[in-house]
Parts: C-alpha cells; sequence; structure tokens
C-alpha cells in the first residue's frame, strides 16, 4: 500500500511539472485552486473507501460472507447516489465555487476550466474508493496496488499527450484524470467480479432483501456520518492554505501548489500504513484476537516511523533541487524553498495521526476521530495560523505542523485508553 500509495501524488507532481513549465504561474495556480477544489468533494467522501474497508475487514474475521457482500453493495449504491448528486449540483454553482478561492482573475479562469471537466469523474472516482476500501477489507493489497499503479500511470501518460503533446493547457490536465477515474472503475469492476465468483453461492441468498433492511442501512449512514465530520474539517484546513495561499499572490499560491505536492507524496506513503491497519485491526477484531492487535499497532507504528524518517532525510537532503527542477519561474522557487524547512519536518511530525487513524477506521471508531479531529482543528489550526500571520505564507505551515501534531496526540492517548480497557477489542460493527 505504500508504494502503491505513493503513485497517487507521483501523479500531482507530474501534473505540477507539465503545468509549472508553462509561461506564466496563473496555469500551475488554477490548477492547484481547481484540483483542490475536487480534491475536497472527492476527500470529503473518503468516508466511502474507510467505513466499506473497517466493516469489510471485520467481516473477514469474522467469516461472514453474507456481510462482505451486503457492504459493497450498499456502499456502492450510496457512491453512484453521491456521484449523480454532487455533478448535478456543481454546475449550477460553478461560478460562486470558483469565486469563494479569492485569486486573481486568470486563477479563477483556469481553476473554473479544470473543475468543469473533471467533475464528471465523480461517479467513477467514488465507486473507486468502494473498491479499494472492500479490496483492502479482504485483506487484499497486491490487487489495489496494481490497479493504483495502472491508472496513475495512464493518467500520467495522457498528463503528457494532452498538455505537452496537444497543448491542451489546463484542459488537458483534467481531461486526463477524468480518462483515467473510468478506466480505473472498469478494471476495478472486473476485479471484484472475479471476487464476487469465487465466493459461495450461498451468500448470494437474500442479498436483496438484506439491502433493503433500512436500520442497517441507517447504521452504515451513521458510522459515513461521523467520517464525513472528520473529513471535512481535514479538508477544509488543506483547502484554507491553496485559498489564502490565492489570497496573498499568485506566486504564494504556486509556491504552496508545489509544496503541498510534496506533502501529499508524504501523507499518501505514510497513508499505506494507514490502510494496512484498517485491514488488520478490522480482522483482529472480527476474530476478538486482542494479541493480533497489540501486534498490528505495534508493528504498523514502528514501520511507519522508519518510513517517516527516510522521507525527512530525503527532503533534508534533494529538498531543494526537487523544488527547482518542478517549476521553471524562479519567484516561484524562491517562495517555496522558503517554506521547505516545514515540509522537512513534517513526516515526523504526521506519522502518528495517520497510523492511528487507521486503527480506529478498522475499529469503526468515527466517533472518536471526529472528536479529536474537531480539537485539532480549532485548538490547533487556527489559532496557530492567526497567531503566526506576522510569518505571510509561513503561517499556514506552522498550522499545518499544529493539526498534524494534535490529531497525532489524541488519537494515540485515546487508543492507548480503549485499549487498555478492552474498549478497542469490543468496537465490531
Amino acid at each position: 500500500m505504500v508504494f502503491s500509495n505513493i503513485t497517487t501524488p507521483l501523479l500531482g507532481l507530474v501534473d505540477t511539472w507539465v503545468i509549472g513549465h508553462l509561461s506564466q504561474a496563473w496555469f500551475l495556480g488554477g490548477v492547484s485552486v481547481g484540483a483542490t477544489l475536487i480534491n475536497l468533494i472527492f476527500w470529503l467522501l473518503g468516508f466511502l473507501r474507510m467505513s466499506t474497508t473497517g466493516l469489510t475487514a471485520q467481516a473477514h474475521g469474522a467469516a461472514c460472507g453474507r456481510e462482505m457482500l451486503d457492504t459493497l453493495m450498499r456502499a456502492m449504491a450510496l457512491a453512484l447516489l453521491l456521484g449523480v448528486g454532487i455533478m448535478l449540483l456543481v454546475f449550477p454553482l460553478l461560478p460562486q465555487i470558483i469565486g469563494l478561492s479569492g485569486g486573481s482573475a486568470e486563477v479563477q479562469h483556469y481553476a473554473g476550466q479544470y473543475v468543469a471537466v473533471r467533475i464528471w469523474s465523480a461517479p467513477a472516482a467514488l465507486c473507486n474508493l468502494v473498491i479499494m476500501g472492500w479490496l483492502l477489507g479482504l485483506q487484499d493489497a497486491r490487487t489495489p496496488m496494481a490497479l493504483l499503479i495502472l491508472t496513475n500511470l495512464v493518467n500520467m501518460a495522457l498528463d503528457a499527450l494532452f498538455v505537452l503533446g496537444l497543448g491542451w493547457e489546463v484542459k488537458g490536465v483534467a481531461a486526463a484524470s477524468l480518462i483515467a477515474d473510468h478506466c480505473a472503475l472498469g478494471v476495478g469492476i472486473w476485479l471484484v467480479s472475479r471476487r464476487l465468483r469465487a465466493m459461495d453461492p450461498a451468500v448470494w441468498q437474500g442479498a436483496l432483501h438484506r439491502f433493503r433492511q433500512w436500520p442497517v442501512f441507517l447504521r452504515l449512514l451513521g458510522l459515513n456520518r461521523d467520517i464525513f465530520i472528520r473529513s471535512l474539517c481535514l479538508q477544509l484546513c488543506f483547502a484554507f492554505m491553496t485559498l489564502q495561499g490565492a489570497r496573498l499572490g499568485d506566486v504564494t499560491v504556486a509556491a504552496n501548489a508545489v509544496l503541498l505536492n510534496l506533502l501529499m507524496l508524504i501523507s499518501y506513503g505514510l497513508d499505506g500504513f494507514a490502510y494496512g491497519a484498517e485491514a488488520m485491526v478490522g480482522r483482529a477484531i472480527g476474530r476478538r484476537d486482542r494479541q493480533g492487535l497489540r501486534e498490528v499497532i505495534v508493528l504498523n507504528l514502528g514501520w511507519a516511523l522508519l518510513i517517516a524518517a527516510g522521507f525527512t532525510l530525503a527532503f533534508a537532503l534533494g529538498g531543494p533541487g526537487l523544488v527547482a527542477s518542478m517549476t521553471g519561474l524562479p519567484e516561484v522557487i524562491r517562495e517555496a524553498q522558503r517554506n521547505l524547512p516545514w515540509l522537512v519536518a513534517m513526516p515526523l511530525l504526521a506519522v502518528w495521526c495517520f497510523l492511528f487513524d487507521g486503527v480506529f477506521i478498522g475499529a469503526t471508531r468515527a466517533r472518536e476521530m471526529r472528536n479529536s479531529m474537531l480539537v485539532a482543528v480549532f485548538g490547533g489550526f487556527f489559532p496557530v495560523w492567526w497567531l503566526a500571520q506576522p510569518l505571510g505564507s509561513g503561517a499556514l505551515w506552522a498550522a499545518m505542523a499544529a493539526l498534524m501534531v494534535g490529531r497525532g496526540l489524541s488519537l494515540g492517548l485515546l487508543c492507548w485508553r480503549m485499549e487498555r480497557d478492552g474498549r478497542l477489542l469490543a468496537s465490531r460493527a
């Protein structure tokens, strides 16, 4: 999952590279703002993957094939409904949504171009989240790895073709992502169908009747609600960084786009351990295996710390050169390198919250995750940004560091208390 996750931010780096070498900073700023708005929408609905992973892993641990099938059916139906709803809502509100960025007229223009193309991928992208979560819940990391790598390679190739070859600029980046999302859905459906055919035919008996059991569906929605609030708070912080950077000028928003793509590389890499923890914690809870649960947490944390230290070392040594390679605009390079020390420290500050997120998702303890995030955002991120505003764009990076530390500390303390009391093992939904 670490290797497969890293391909996703590498895609963002390719987007930044192909656009960053165009003639003006507003191309990069437009892609940054547009991609931030799209990612805000899709990541807010990341509960589709998270809840699917936790519930499927627990059903897998309990060897309950019917629960595994029911989870997939309900989550896919919800993903399709939300995907179509998003498309219907975004198009009439697009000018108002883009206007919230506060960037220059050029940045807003190109951000609107990006969103108008990319939003067509909403149903496919959300269904892909469900497919990923379901496969992970079955303790299968290799199939999602192959799916993610294939999809992102297609996306990168189309980036180069559409932008550098055909000169489509911002629309080319959005079209590449749109096509890649639909390719991923096609491959994902084929992979899931293979799994379903291998199941005991008895699990299909009464499947439609079980699907219509609204109390079960409402419990799923309750779990998703808390994860949604948690994700809303997190994406509010990332969107605030981009949109507040846009208010500080085109150079700042472009420089932050470069650094945020590097931060995504860190985030997705460390999230690989969270994904693994989700699946293994859920299975241990399904089996009522307390010793296995402890081993999963300790081993994942140890390996995550090792990878985080590697990220810190890599950015400390190669960060300046990497930033300079991503754009040819001297003023953007200078601004990005000014805040690079925050990025160097971020892996070791953030590793804790990523790992414990995975533990709580696997345990389907969404309420605790929600509360921890609320404390970190409104007790850490925004107060630190407010107090550090004299630092300019540096205030945004100080606030992000505070957010990561706050989440890690609160979730770690909760995890220790709940495991000690035996409540974590009793978390099966």
